[in-house]
């Protein structure tokens, strides 16, 4: 078996790489997406782009500095589906706990649907520790366009920040 070594580089999510994301959602996924874009450029949230040397966005999240005081609040974290498990999602929680830790501040936290116990292990790997659960819920996009509510049960998970 031989490795493959890919260099990898977090930035901000930009408009232009919308197009190139479409592994990450609906078109209704992409516009809500966009719209946290304006969040960015008013300092609320951070939203992430990580990325090989072609510069095209393999995996994507934001973190929300507005959920809770004195907290970064990871969501939206998303692996190009082929790449899943390749330890891409390790660099872009680690990009954006870095974000955090670059305004000062020393608590990340997440929610996780119940139902993806793979991304609770590697939050956990990486040092998340489960400390409540809460129902959440949103529209989705189905392919033929119609809207369903999808409803789960999230576990909500902290890490301290050195």
């Amino acid at each position: 078996m031989t490795n493959v070594v890919v260099k990898l580089s977090a930035r901000d999510f930009v408009h232009a790489d919308l197009v190139s994301c479409g592994w990450s959602g609906s078109a209704r996924h992409l516009a809500g997406v966009a719209a946290q874009l304006e969040r960015a450029r008013l300092g609320e949230v951070d939203y992430l782009a990580v990325c090989p040397a072609t510069d095209i966005p393999v995996a994507k999240g934001g973190v929300d500095y507005r959920v809770k005081e004195g907290v970064g609040t990871l969501w939206q974290l998303a692996v190009h589906p082929a790449l899943q498990s390749c330890g891409i999602g390790t660099f872009l929680v680690g990009a954006a706990e870095l974000r955090i830790r670059n305004r000062g501040l020393r608590q990340a936290e997440l929610g996780v649907e119940e139902s993806n116990p793979r991304a609770r292990a590697l939050y956990e790997r990486l040092g998340y520790v489960a400390y409540d659960r809460r129902p959440d819920s949103w529209d989705e996009q189905a392919p033929d366009g119609s809207l369903h509510r999808h409803e789960t049960m999230c576990t909500l998970m902290r890490k301290e920040l050195s």
